[in-house]
């Protein structure tokens, strides 16, 4: 019988600084934030641009951006991601595309 091995993705190791020793990483929480354009002031090609832009620099603050959703029809853009803070959000939005939320407001997770 083979043995499987499974590793966690490389990501979640390079992540956790203070799990071998490393500094430490500040506290995560999950926040949405919520892009408002107006009706017919957003498409979802825009949109998925401008979040490669966010992957590309979310590192620089410590942000990890988990899932986004488009209202075309009202041109409301929501974004759930993990962060240190709300500003951290916001600095990572601006820095890669300069789209900012209206506003950012922290979340837990359900069942």
């Amino acid at each position: 019988m083979k043995s499987l091995l499974l590793l966690p993705p490389l990501g979640i190791l390079l992540a956790c600084g203070g799990c071998a020793g490393g500094a430490s990483r500040p506290p995560q929480s999950y926040f949405i934030d919520v892009h408002e354009f107006g009706p017919g002031k957003v498409t979802a090609e825009a949109v998925a641009q401008a979040h490669r832009s966010d992957l590309a620099v979310q590192h620089k603050h410590g942000v990890r951006f988990v899932e986004y959703w488009v209202d075309e029809d009202r041109g409301s853009v929501y974004c759930l991601s993990e962060a240190p803070t709300p500003e951290a959000v916001i600095a990572t939005h601006r820095e890669a595309h300069g789209l900012l939320p209206a506003s950012v407001g922290r979340v837990s997770r359900g069942n």
